[in-house]
């Protein structure tokens, strides 16, 4: 058996970084990946034997844990049909249904693969249906790779941004407009001086600069500023769509978007996204329209039918989100007691089956009071609570999740573990 240090080598001969994607690098937390052999559950265990409670929950989407039976049941039964076909199945508008009953406010959806094809795809969609050239996003929140999205902050509600990345054109980004999170007088000055923004796209609630929810009154306003300006607003609920409550963060604010895109639950762990929004906005998509979005795998059997089978069983367990919504907030409530006893600044935040914490000082509402968090204790509290059999996210940024396989006492657990990874610290 090979050690996680002997595989991460190995990878590096043939994976840019060793890894296939840069958040699982563990640069951030100043060491190298633990490669995964197996999951179960609540727990995962890695090449090495060595078992850990898991709360990535591979990013997101195990609502049910891994290896949930009636998933893979849901799967087994497609792949005996076929893995792929490059054509319409049933499967694809059940799914389609499924979703859809929960936003009353969408009428038709449109499935991809990931969420960055999402995004990407409503962001056209919008420019198509108002014929106008800039977005608006916000400093912070990631909305996948496409080159429109991948953009600098600059200083708060810069009105203009320089690519992120190399390889993403400067005139790309002149049309990405990047406002303040949790300000909306931020907003309402790009609106000021542009009168072509076609969409304003956010994370309701925010998971990829830590877990940081919008505001409700912040949220209130940025729907009519939309509204009075004929722009379209983009709600990205890859993350919290079917996590932080049942109908995403519409369960929760009960604000209505005009294009939601979903990802992560809505593939039970297979790769699967998608778009949504009103006959009218999706009637312009192509082949009613003009606005072109294709993808040969899009709505693939085994992901609509994991997708479905995850679904299915949390529309059925009616106490489903309220369990894990209180074993967050215990996880919360006791890595703040751990952090507080140690004298150790921290700020936890839960919504839903979701949990954050900032080693900070002071209330994190946005990008910049995020960046003010103590990466060296996140460093420093990763790696003691791994040794400790606890798997957390590798960034100070990134959100972690409660599965239906977890209990109070897998809680205490990982809490015990806090404390006395806190007194490392």
């Amino acid at each position: 058996m090979q050690s996680n240090e002997q595989a991460f080598k190995e990878a590096l001969k043939y994976i840019p970084g060793g890894v296939n994607s840069p958040v699982r690098a563990f640069k951030s937390v100043n060491a190298n990946p633990l490669f995964i052999e197996s999951g179960k559950g609540a727990y995962i265990k890695d090449i090495e034997g060595n078992s850990y409670i898991d709360f990535v929950q591979s990013w997101g989407p195990l609502l049910f844990g891994h290896c949930d039976i009636d998933i893979m049941k849901a799967c087994k039964k497609a792949l005996k049909k076929g893995s792929s076909f490059g054509a319409p199945t049933l499967i694809e508008t059940k799914l389609a249904k499924a979703i859809l009953k929960e936003f009353k406010h969408m009428d038709k959806i449109r499935f991809v693969s990931s969420g960055t094809e999402a995004t990407m795809s409503a962001i056209r969609l919008a420019r198509g249906y108002t014929n106008k050239a800039k977005i608006l996003k916000f400093e912070g929140c990631y909305h996948g790779h496409s080159d429109s999205l991948l953009v600098s902050a600059g200083s708060g509600a810069a009105t203009f941004n320089t690519p992120s990345s190399l390889g993403v054109l400067q005139e790309v980004a002149n049309n990405t407009l990047v406002a303040t999170y949790n300000d909306i007088k931020s907003v309402e000055d790009l609106f000021e001086k542009h009168k072509d923004i076609a969409c304003v796209i956010i994370e309701p609630i925010a998971g990829n600069m830590g877990l940081i929810p919008a505001k409700l009154d912040f949220l209130k306003k940025l729907r009519k500023l939309c509204t009075e300006n004929k722009t379209l607003l983009i709600f990205d609920e890859v993350m919290s769509g079917f996590r932080a409550s049942l109908k995403g963060s519409f369960g929760i604010n009960g604000i209505e978007a005009d294009i939601i895109t979903f990802g992560k639950v809505i593939g039970g762990g297979l790769p699967a996204a998608a778009f949504a929004a009103k006959d009218k906005i999706m009637h312009i998509l192509s082949p009613l329209g003009g606005v072109y979005q294709a993808g040969t795998l899009s709505g693939n059997p085994l992901a609509m039918a994991a997708g479905l089978a995850s679904l299915k069983k949390a529309k059925k367990d009616k106490n489903l989100y309220k369990r894990l919504g209180k074993l967050a907030q215990s996880l919360s409530t006791g890595l703040q007691e751990a952090a507080n006893i140690a004298n150790i600044p921290l700020q936890t935040c839960s919504v839903g089956s979701m949990f954050g914490f900032f080693f900070n000082e002071n209330e994190v509402n946005n990008y910049k009071d995020a960046m003010k968090s103590n990466l060296k204790h996140f460093a420093s509290f990763h790696k003691a609570m791994l040794k400790r059999g606890v798997y957390l996210a590798c960034s100070q940024f990134e959100v972690g999740f409660i599965c239906d396989k977890m209990n109070e006492k897998i809680i205490d657990k990982t809490i015990n573990a806090a404390f006395e990874s806190m007194k490392e610290l």
